[in-house]
């Protein structure tokens, strides 16, 4: 399988490479950023174990997340993309970018992309879901910028996520993309 490049206004979503092994350990050894997603990943042995995954995921089903990298420096700032695990809530947009680059608005920009270019390549698909451990504001709050309202609760990986949704037609009317 080929996994797509996407670019936005400021970031490229390129697939994961080994290259990346030191950047994503230096984000999710972060105890700050790691608090709301299982807890700092200090190895990068570990890291590259989640990486695979990652890849994994593509083969396995088709979507998965890409290395999110500002345009402007090149600099790895976090990974997102999407998720889509048996016995999931659906196809999960996901974001994770590292504590230095918060606040800049990457999280919602790299997500929007990634919800775009799920719903043109899998039309069967009526919406996309995020799974946020509820204490996780900052993430819910990005959900909510990408017009995602919360549709329940789920019990996943030993801790109940909440779970926020955007519809095809909803994405579609807010991005004005004809999705």
């Amino acid at each position: 399988m080929v996994i797509p490049t996407l670019t936005t206004a400021r970031l490229i979503l390129r697939p994961i490479e080994n290259g990346d092994v030191d950047g994503f350990t230096r984000i999710w050894s972060d105890p700050e950023f790691a608090r709301h997603v299982g807890g700092p990943v200090t190895s990068p042995d570990a890291v590259w174990h989640q990486m695979a995954g990652c890849i994994g995921c593509w083969l396995l089903t088709g979507v998965g997340p890409w290395s999110v990298v500002e345009r402007e420096s090149g600099t790895l700032v976090g990974r997102a993309g999407l998720w889509d695990e048996p016995g999931w809530p659906g196809v999960e947009a996901l974001w994770y970018i590292g504590r230095p680059w918060w606040g800049r608005g990457y999280a919602a920009e790299a997500a929007a992309a990634a919800i775009t270019w799920v719903l043109r390549v899998r039309p069967e698909l009526d919406r996309v879901c995020a799974a946020i451990v509820p204490a996780n504001i900052r993430s819910v709050r990005v959900a909510q910028r990408l017009g995602m309202h919360r549709t329940g609760a789920e019990y996943l990986h030993e801790e109940t996520h909440a779970i926020y949704a955007v519809s095809r037609a909803d994405w579609s009317r807010r991005s004005g993309a004809g999705s």
